[in-house]
């Protein structure tokens, strides 16, 4: 198998060698996660394909959910004797890592993919387009630190893909927008030409954009079993049920993902302005820099959004992820400072239980 189809360059070449020098083993490959199942993981190696599992000392120091393996990340692997099957020992340095908070009120990081050049924002052009979420997934994107590409679906059925298209350029600003569609293939040559030479992909979009007939018209075969619309409200039905690595005939590698409605930004977002870059440019142009953008005189967002040159949508969207964000930072704190309490208890407890003996 020739690693340098799913990805496999010089700079993971060169942190494969430190690890391996440090772990002291000269029997360790490098090979690529394609699967996740409950801390299990396919890996394609230059040997093949291997079920596997991380090793106890692996486990032992991985802290958080991104200590762990996921969808795209190499890995250095040992093969156990006589099986198709390998134990995960360390994992190589990521070059890009996106992610969210976890659905749900839990205060946890869900990964989506790593190592990935591309994130391909996929939204339908139809009843479904959601203009806020749009902007949630840029923001996310921006943080990950891959290029993301817009992917409008469905422009053969839509009832005016140019209203969508310009919608998406609007909030995408400096990004580029794709309109394709599954059933007649067209835009999907422009998809295929950036997925070449090793380059990785994933798509992100909501349930029944129509990812899964993405895959299918960019690998030219039926990899994915599809489903239609649903005719009461446009949406689309949900296929994928997991996130997988797949190669495609360009010589690139794509990562698929379930559909996600509910998309919250984890708390190390650094990249809200990337998202905003047209409030970002208005904020520059108010008369004082501390300007809160409510009631000061000069402020060129309050001109912008009275003139109608800023949606008041969109900015009450930005207010809305910067509240976000903070309230996620201040609430991780506090979880943090109580593990770091809980953490000294049980040292004080364990002292006392075993108080050091007098001379």
């Amino acid at each position: 198998m020739n690693l340098n189809e799913y990805g496999w360059n010089q700079f993971h070449q060169e942190n494969m060698y430190t690890i391996v020098e440090e772990l002291k083993a000269d029997n360790y490959v490098p090979g690529r996660v394609t699967l996740e199942h409950k801390r299990m993981y396919r890996v394609m190696t230059a040997e093949g394909e291997w079920l596997s599992v991380c090793s106890g000392a692996f486990q032992h120091a991985a802290y958080e959910r991104r200590d762990y393996p996921a969808v795209g990340d190499w890995v250095v692997v040992e093969k156990m004797p006589g099986e198709e099957r390998g134990i995960i020992h360390s994992i190589l340095p990521r070059t890009s890592l996106f992610s969210r908070k976890s659905a749900g009120t839990t205060n946890s990081e869900q990964i989506i993919a790593v190592n990935v050049d591309i994130v391909f924002l996929v939204m339908s052009m139809n009843h479904d387009f959601n203009a806020r979420r749009l902007e949630r997934y840029l923001v996310a994107a921006y943080d990950s630190g891959a290029t993301p590409v817009v992917v409008l679906t469905k422009m053969d059925v839509s009832d005016d893909p140019d209203h969508y298209l310009e919608l998406a350029r609007a909030i995408a600003l400096g990004t580029d927008v794709f309109p394709v569609s599954n059933t007649t293939g067209e835009g999907i040559e422009r998809i295929t030409d950036l997925l070449r030479n090793g380059k990785t992909a994933a798509l992100l979009g909501s349930s029944g954009v129509g990812k899964s007939s993405l895959v299918n018209s960019i690998c030219g075969e039926g990899k994915m079993a599809v489903q239609g619309i649903r005719e009461d409200d446009a949406k689309g039905r949900h296929t994928t049920t997991h996130r997988e690595l797949i190669k495609i005939p360009t010589g690139g590698v794509l990562i698929d993902t379930p559909g996600m409605r509910e998309f919250q930004l984890w708390n190390e977002s650094e990249s809200l302005d990337s998202g905003f870059k047209d409030i970002e440019e208005l904020a520059t142009a108010c008369k004082f820099g501390d300007c809160r953008h409510e009631s000061e005189p000069g402020c060129a967002i309050q001109d912008a959004l009275e003139t109608g040159e800023l949606a008041k949508e969109r900015y009450g969207n930005y207010v809305k992820l910067q509240k976000e964000l903070a309230f996620l930072d201040r609430k991780m704190d506090r979880q943090a400072q109580a593990a770091e309490r809980d953490k000294w208890k049980k040292i004080t407890k364990g002292m006392r239980k075993h108080p050091s003996k007098k001379k």
